[in-house]
């Protein structure tokens, strides 16, 4: 049974819920806002895609060839721009390419970035897609073609996602643009399917790309917030923009002392008649 003073203080901590949370799930993705750092990241990768694309349809060589990532120049001749370069170049022969890395920068980095801060969250991009660059860089020196061009934001993308899956695990996502499901177990298909395609020929070096962004952008989150938890109290809040993984944990807390507390409430007025308010 719970007591009269576990109610009142159940009912107190559901009514401070709201202010609580830096990011609350929305029932529709299409009412996102379009963030600083979000619109900069995807107005620059429509920008470099067209002056690509009708640039290539002029030359008489593809354009940007040499901001492309190719592992040799990178290793022997220290083109290391590369590393970064290559996150804005998208194929020209599949339109769906661009689509669905601006789409799921958009729906995905959004949460991101009201939580991070812009500064916080552009750093992270940064670091995924260039963590991604260089497992390509080292995979195909080692065992592939270190002569293979390499272009696109999906190792950054596939970071955006993994962070996405661990800041949100239950918010529900559609995946593939269609079916319900979980953040959590969303990044765990993802990833999955990264890894075995990762062992097919044809595909290896952009599946190697995906894990190294999820690679990189996990050892980010466990350096840059891991031993926070330990060292913030839980009424401790980070800084302005900050991730605070105490206010997460709270969070969690709080929305079980509301179910809790509806599930009570419901039993104990089972037989009397409605609330006025």
């Amino acid at each position: 049974m719970i007591s009269s003073n576990q109610v009142r203080s159940l009912a107190r901590q559901a009514r401070l819920m709201r202010y609580d949370v830096p990011y609350r799930g929305r029932n529709s993705m299409l009412s996102l806002p379009f963030p600083s750092g979000v619109k900069a990241l995807v107005l620059t990768n429509i920008a470099v895609y067209i002056v690509y694309f009708f640039g290539s349809l002029i030359a008489d060589r593809p354009i940007f060839e040499s901001l492309q990532l190719v592992p040799i120049d990178v290793a022997y001749r220290f083109e290391i721009w590369q590393l970064v370069t290559y996150m804005f170049l998208h194929s020209l022969q599949s339109f769906w390419h661009i689509l669905f890395n601006m789409l799921t920068l958009w729906m995905f980095g959004t949460p991101l970035e009201q939580t991070w801060g812009t500064k916080r969250f552009v750093q992270y991009y940064f670091v995924c897609g260039i963590g991604a660059g260089f497992c390509v860089v080292a995979m195909n020196m080692l065992f592939g073609d270190p002569r293979q061009h390499v272009l696109g934001a999906s190792g950054a993308i596939y970071g955006l996602l993994l962070a996405y899956g661990m800041l949100f695990p239950d918010q529900q996502v559609l995946f593939s643009f269609l079916f319900p499901i979980k953040a959590k177990y969303m990044v765990m298909i993802m990833g999955g399917i990264a890894f075995l395609s990762s062992f097919q020929t044809g595909g290896t070096v952009s599946n190697l790309a995906h894990l190294g962004g999820m690679l990189f952008g996990f050892l980010y989150i466990r350096t840059q917030f891991g031993g926070r938890r330990r060292r913030t109290s839980p009424g401790m809040r980070g800084g302005a923009g900050g991730f605070d993984l105490g206010r997460m944990w709270r969070d969690y807390k709080l929305q079980r002392a509301k179910k809790k507390f509806q599930v009570y409430m419901r039993k104990h007025d089972s037989g009397r008649g409605p609330w006025v308010n």
